[in-house]
């Protein structure tokens, strides 16, 4: 652990895609952050180093796992609000390790939740959850188009799922999110924490270096863009509704601002119905788009897979006036320029103790 002292804002997972954006965000505004983060995830290291390269002394780094209680109390001790950022984000990795994958994501954010609960006063927190606590949805009736998949219900399609959808925990990444989504909700109303819980949708855009398991929307663009062939599971007609990094960044703000007046509550936190896509549409806009032409091939579909996933975000924009700025097609193109400049993956060659 560093040993400057002042208050930071703490961001666990903080040099992961999101925790990155955030963190970048705030520094530039004279904050100061410690970026906690075990640096396991490929791309890590290069988002610590660029955070640390471009905002000097106010970046501090803190390699280390939510796992480990001791560092997280000590990280916390030091917050003066907290981003909960960190987790095992992958379906598919939560079904071949589901032990890790509670761990991470359940017990982590327990350890998080108790080190907040320890200080006095304690410092708000904001919980990234996933709009896979609903569950794959089977009850939406659908109808099949040559591209997509669209709800039978006209209101369904025109305002998307909201708030009051029942949980519906569906794979072990869909328990372990949903277990720490309703500690953080209840750490709240049992230890009057002030917490908010922001169940998102798809989010993509600078740093997100996607693979097939999680960040598709920067995977699908990083294959077309060496010409590799794009792996669909199912028939691709699955839709979502995507969200540009830096309109998530903007509601983490918002939210953190009015944290005391929203405690307690759940959101949820997407494009919306003005900006959804297929996987069969992504690949079109890529090649109308950016002209990125690449090949399909399909495998099986997922367990609990969302056929069709858009959310409803008006809770969230009552609440805190925030709407999504930044439209698909110019989200596409930015994320594009960000992967042209960035280069392959390639993990930095100094040794971790260089970056503390």
């Amino acid at each position: 652990m560093s040993t400057r002292e002042g208050p930071v804002a703490l961001i666990t997972g903080g040099a992961g895609f999101v925790g990155t954006n955030l963190a970048a965000r705030l520094l530039s505004r004279g904050q100061r952050v410690l970026i906690f983060d075990n640096l396991s995830r490929p791309g890590t290291e290069r988002n610590a180093r660029w955070l640390l390269e471009h905002h000097g002394e106010r970046a501090e780094l803190e390699i280390a796992d939510v796992l480990d209680c001791n560092a997280v109390q000590a990280a916390v001790r030091r917050a003066r609000e907290v981003y909960h950022l960190a987790a095992q984000a992958a379906v598919t990795t939560s079904l071949a390790a589901p032990l890790r994958d509670f761990e991470v994501n359940a017990r982590g954010t327990l350890n998080v939740l108790e080190a907040v609960r320890a200080q006095a006063p304690p410092p708000p927190l904001i919980y990234t959850s996933t709009n896979k606590v609903y569950g794959a949805l089977p009850d939406v009736q659908l109808i099949r188009t040559p591209s997509r998949y669209t709800p039978e219900d006209p209101l369904l399609a025109a305002n998307g799922i909201d708030e009051s959808r029942p949980l519906d925990f569906h794979s072990p990444y869909g328990c372990s999110k949903g277990a720490a989504d309703q500690y953080v909700r209840d750490y709240g109303r049992c230890f009057g924490l002030s917490t908010v819980v922001l169940r998102m949708s798809c989010i993509y855009g600078p740093h997100q270096l996607g693979n097939e398991d999680q960040g598709w929307v920067a995977h699908f663009m990083s294959e077309a863009r060496y010409g590799r062939p794009i792996t669909i599971c199912g028939d691709g007609r699955q839709v979502r509704d995507v969200l540009f990094v830096d309109d998530l960044v903007a509601a983490l703000e918002l939210t953190m601002h009015s944290i005391h007046r929203l405690a307690g509550k759940v959101f949820n936190l997407g494009g919306g119905p003005g900006n959804t896509v297929s996987l069969i549409e992504l690949t079109q806009l890529l090649a109308g788009e950016l002209g990125l032409t690449t090949g399909l091939q399909h495998a099986p579909w997922r367990r609990g897979d969302q056929r069709y996933y858009v959310t409803n975000f008006s809770k969230l924009a009552a609440a805190t006036g925030w709407s999504p700025q930044v439209r698909l097609e110019q989200g596409l193109k930015r994320l594009h320029a960000w992967l042209a400049a960035a280069g392959p993956v390639r993990e930095l060659a100094a040794r971790r103790a260089v970056l503390q």
